[in-house]
């Protein structure tokens, strides 16, 4: 497999470093508006740096077997759309897109054209939250925190399409169930554009997540827990670690707290994203965060976005 980055800044030089020390496929460009950023990343990896996606497409038809694309989000429906239209897997880092109508736009040139779209939920491919996925059977309450310090990027979107769209992703992977109503809050503390914010989602089902997300924060955390009966999931998404617990009767009916330690794999969740990818362009199994899913991912967060600018003394942004 010939693969691509188009965009190879804070994450997408991410991508061109694991492309190129993957098997089974082979980096062969990487693409950046700023040509001295792109041929610095090139540079590392013995391959072109161009400043324009379409060189791919006009002077390199039929070499590019996969892209991943990690442009600003307002690109997503022109840079993305153009290789699905040219019959060309892409994997588009997330949000899908800047709106519900854009997404649906990539959805439609995917079916179109037959080429796969994914969207880069790295979150997914996280080993504990697969691990997490794999035991939870009937979610209650959710509750999640995804805070960080702040950081000069990606302030073209909020903290709720930056950071809290990951949760929510997780969330509606794990409930299958109707969204029944949405609250929110949020605030516009450093930047023009909202860098914390709290939701709740009820589900139709009765489960509730409860999701909290900064960009403002004295330090990382990325952890998320899962209620049911008799059990109680608590996974680190930064440390991928998870841990169990659930409620036992002894005979006699005495209770007990177990607590188990899950063990996890060390691996890293974006090789396992872009393992998947390239598996899935190839012919292999279907990737797991489709276009579809990225949608309704993005159609949750901009709920939220409503909802906090729907809160009385709330800026508008």
């Amino acid at each position: 497999m010939n693969v691509a980055v188009v965009g190879v800044g804070h994450l997408g030089q991410h991508h061109a470093r694991l492309y190129a020390g993957m098997q089974g496929c082979r980096l062969v460009a990487v693409v950046d508006s700023d040509a001295m950023r792109g041929q610095e990343v090139a540079d590392r990896h013995g391959v072109r740096a161009l400043t324009d996606y379409r060189r791919l497409l006009d002077s390199e038809a039929g070499a590019i077997d996969a892209v991943s694309v990690a442009v600003p989000t307002e690109a997503h429906v022109e840079v993305a759309g153009a290789f699905l239209a040219a019959g060309i897997p892409v994997l588009v880092e997330k949000p899908i897109a800047p709106s519900l109508e854009e997404a649906d736009r990539l959805i439609a040139v995917s079916r179109r054209s037959g080429a796969m779209l994914g969207v880069g939920h790295t979150e997914r491919f996280n080993p504990a939250v697969e691990a997490l996925a794999e035991r939870a059977r009937e979610p209650r309450f959710i509750e999640a925190h995804r805070l960080g310090s702040f950081a000069p990027r990606s302030l073209d979107i909020d903290v709720v399409l930056d950071l809290m769209i990951h949760d929510i992703d997780i969330v509606l992977s794990l409930v299958s169930s109707p969204i029944r109503s949405v609250e929110a809050v949020g605030v516009a503390a450093l930047t023009p554009r909202i860098d914390i914010a709290n939701a709740r989602v009820a589900f139709a089902s009765g489960c509730v997540a409860n999701l909290t997300a900064s960009r403002i924060s004295a330090s990382r955390t990325r952890k998320m827990r899962v209620f049911e009966r008799d059990s109680y999931l608590s996974c680190d998404c930064a440390e991928r670690s998870l841990e169990h617990y659930r409620l036992e009767r002894a005979e006699g009916g005495q209770a007990a707290i177990v607590r188990k330690q899950v063990e996890i794999a060390p691996d890293e969740p974006l090789l396992r994203e872009l393992a998947a990818f390239v598996r899935a362009a190839g012919g292999g199994a279907a990737f797991p965060v489709t276009g579809e899913a990225g949608r309704a991912a993005l159609e949750v967060a901009l709920s939220v976005v409503g909802r906090m600018r729907e809160a009385p003394g709330e800026e508008r942004h």
